[in-house]
């Protein structure tokens, strides 16, 4: 899955550079953010911000100040805090993609007409009502929410995905939008994420049976789920729908005014066994080789920077420049070194050239990104974590 080619520029324009440092390849993440455009097919994308953790690339791929331009449109952040902080800069239309508890996040948008107007806040729990009613302070605020439905598949007792909302039926969504509207809130939108089809690669017929499967099953439910809540408040400004590995399945209904795509743009490892996407990976990560242990082997600096969810051997980096390099089964990538066997023509000084298991986590390892062009030229940008901020 790895362009030689392209680590080749991203080496030749960092190379007075000493790392560890974190490259984006431009001409890779200009073909990637081209590509979603085309598999959601007018349908316009929303940015996850979890997945691209550096403002300059979402000004890339949003357009100047945030707003939208081509197929993209919007942002999907992760943190009330960091919706606030984007909208201080410039953002609008964020959509939180989960529910918040920061009660400081909540009294800040309260006193803020533009923040109120640009922040769409996700629930699914009237808890999660009262919790937010009793942070902002007042009944005449009406914030501006999205219902969260639970996109899992369900075949007897076996759950097929995430642990995210307790509302599954029509009934229950209409339900919560009533009493979510009759509390003083503005009921925008309905937000599906099936990650048993975003998130599993194509690796066997098994998983691509599931994968028919649920797509069939939440294309007809979120039809219902829908037209529940619309008949129940009204109209919707919003029906989110997806990820980066579920796009065409997502625009198969009309109801799906919108996508949500940001681990496409980087291309991490986790993707790699996804058939409908276009393997073009865009982020990498360089470290130095300090130790010469053994023949064949070479001790790197750092380097531990274990992906999150379930633990195994797809959650670590991979070494991937110079090729034929291989982690050690009994060591694996280690907080402070890590050594790789298949090392014979490295030297002290050297660069290995990694790929991270998931698109926006390595940000928070970094402060500071490089940013390649085509034509070798290279521009220095922060990440979240270089301007200071960390929303957990």
């Amino acid at each position: 899955m790895t362009d030689s080619s392209s680590i080749a520029v991203l080496n030749t324009a960092t190379a007075d550079l000493d790392p560890p440092l974190a490259a984006v390849d431009l001409t890779a993440l200009r073909a990637n953010a081209a590509d979603l455009v085309r598999r959601a097919r007018n349908v316009p994308i929303r940015v996850a911000s979890k997945s691209v953790r550096c403002r300059a690339v979402l000004e890339e791929v949003l357009g100047d100040k945030l707003t939208a331009s081509g197929g993209f449109a919007g942002i999907m952040g992760y943190s009330l805090a960091e919706a606030i902080w984007l909208v201080r800069e410039g953002a609008r239309d964020i959509l939180l993609g989960y529910p918040t508890a920061d009660r400081a996040a909540l009294a800040e948008l309260a006193s803020d007409q533009v923040l109120l107007d640009s922040i769409t806040l996700m629930i699914d729990d009237v808890d999660q009502l009262d919790f937010i009613r009793a942070a902002v302070g007042s009944e005449n605020i009406a914030p501006r929410v999205c219902l969260d439905v639970d996109a899992s598949l369900r075949i007897g007792p076996l759950h097929l995905g995430v642990r995210r909302s307790p509302i599954r039926t029509p009934e229950q969504a209409a339900q919560l939008a009533a009493e979510t509207q009759r509390r003083g809130f503005k009921v925008v939108g309905v937000m599906t994420y099936e990650a048993q089809i975003a998130g599993l690669p194509d690796t066997n017929p098994a998983v691509r049976l599931v994968k028919k499967a649920s797509a069939m099953e939440i294309l007809k439910r979120r039809r219902r789920v829908v037209d529940a809540v619309r008949s129940t408040i009204g109209e919707l400004e919003i029906v989110n729908s997806g990820g980066t590995g579920s796009i065409e399945v997502s625009i198969a209904d009309p109801d799906v005014t919108e996508v949500t795509a940001g681990s496409g743009l980087y291309l991490p490892t986790l993707f790699d066994g996804y058939r409908n996407l276009a393997h073009r990976p865009a982020m990498y990560f360089a470290l130095p080789v300090l130790r010469r242990p053994a023949t064949g082997i070479a001790t790197v600096f750092s380097g531990g920077y274990i992906a999150s969810g379930p633990t195994g051997a797809a959650r670590v980096p991979k070494p991937v420049w110079p090729l034929g390099l291989k982690l050690i089964g009994t060591e694996g990538a280690g907080e402070v070194q890590t050594p790789l066997t298949g090392a014979d023509g490295l030297r002290i000084g050297d660069r290995v050239w990694f790929r991270h298991a998931k698109a926006g986590e390595l940000c928070e390892r970094f402060t500071r990104v490089h940013l390649v062009d085509g034509d070798g030229s290279r521009t220095t940008v922060p990440t979240y974590r270089g301007e200071g901020q960390c929303f957990g």
